[in-house]
């Protein structure tokens, strides 16, 4: 078992009750990398991301962005 980090763009869209697009605007971050950590398909977010969205969004606390989860061995049989 080992771990991954999680980017929780969508519950933080879903609890500011805003769009990927507005937190684009708000953040300085592209839409297209918003939409693909929000989607799972990137799975890697520079640190400077996580100060823009923080700061647009006055998060004090990383772990409302970022979370470190759990996997499973994709080999279970």
């Amino acid at each position: 078992m080992g771990k991954r980090i999680v980017v929780k763009i969508a519950d933080l869209t879903k609890k500011h009750k805003i769009s990927l697009r507005e937190l684009s605007r708000i953040s300085d971050v592209r839409h297209a990398a918003l939409s693909e950590l929000a989607n799972g398909k990137r799975e890697n977010i520079s640190f400077s991301h996580i100060v823009k969205i923080a700061e647009a969004l006055n998060i004090e606390d990383i772990r409302e962005i970022i979370d470190l989860v759990d996997t499973k061995e994709r080999n279970d049989s």
